[in-house]
């Protein structure tokens, strides 16, 4: 083998090299900013924008100048008002995401739940005792733990029971569970704004409603006037009329792949 042989061999197995470097560096990129902004509205936003990226490349091979143009002058201002549409969403994402940076990739802990959160919820609802219960998901909620009145307790129901008692003087807001813990108490949601809310349905629903439609958190509604219990998630209030209901509504959203085969409350 020549020189110059080698020398072009090298050459293409270095190209080749860095190609696949380059190609795993914005595969990691991507993956990281999925896992940022996964659970939010803003991951919504970046697949519209993906969309009109892939619009702007398609105008601009097939020649649609019009399009092309109209694109190329408001793809920066829809970008900065995406940006600031969705700040608080984007600004929890980079939180969750700088305090797990360098964790795996894998290997995300599943949500425990007991059978002391099922019983808590109806002996509450029973007894007229209005509720209100976060279940957190991907989308981190630490940014309201923060400013409430941190717990860090086992999910037990008389704990929670004596939570919500009118008594108490952590009633008021919402008990927000983290990795199968209750972290905080008292703890105030945002407000939906949507018009299409039914009138009977007091504050808490409409903050378990607001916080559903910013995060993908689940959110368990005692009504204090009523006696019932729903589930709040996506946006979407569901009732639930009792204890097996719930087991199964929760466990369809946090262990969709057990379906077929028996599950134990409180194991991974």
């Amino acid at each position: 083998m020549s020189s110059l042989q080698w020398l072009q061999g090298t050459i293409i197995w270095d190209m080749q090299w860095r190609d696949a470097i380059d190609i795993l560096v914005i595969w990691w990129i991507a993956y990281r900013m999925y896992l940022v902004l996964r659970g939010t509205r803003a991951l919504q936003s970046l697949i519209g924008l993906l969309g009109l990226g892939f619009l702007y490349v398609l105008s601009q091979r097939a020649q649609l100048y019009a399009v092309g143009w109209l694109l190329d002058k408001f793809f920066v201002y829809i970008v900065l008002a995406v940006l600031i549409l969705f700040q608080t969403d984007i600004r929890r994402g980079l939180a969750r995401a700088g305090g797990g940076l360098f964790s795996g990739v894998s290997g995300r802990e599943q949500p425990q739940f007991s059978e002391e959160l099922v019983q808590a919820v109806f002996s509450l609802a029973s007894r007229r005792i209005g509720a209100l219960i976060v279940l957190e998901r991907d989308a981190s909620l630490n940014e309201l733990v923060e400013s409430s009145h941190r717990l860090d307790a086992v999910v037990s129901q008389d704990l929670l029971v004596s939570i919500f008692h009118p008594t108490s003087p952590l009633h008021d807001g919402a008990v927000v569970l983290q990795k199968g813990r209750m972290a905080a108490a008292k703890v105030f949601l945002p407000l939906s704004l949507t018009q299409d809310i039914a009138r009977y349905f007091g504050t808490r629903h409409r903050a378990a409603l607001g916080l559903s439609e910013e995060t993908d958190a689940v959110v368990l509604v005692v009504s204090e006037e009523r006696g019932t219990v729903s589930l709040v998630h996506h946006g979407a209030l569901t009732p639930v009329p009792d204890t097996n209901a719930l087991r199964e509504q929760l466990q369809a959203i946090f262990q969709p792949s057990s379906s077929g085969r028996a599950w134990t409350w409180g194991k991974a």
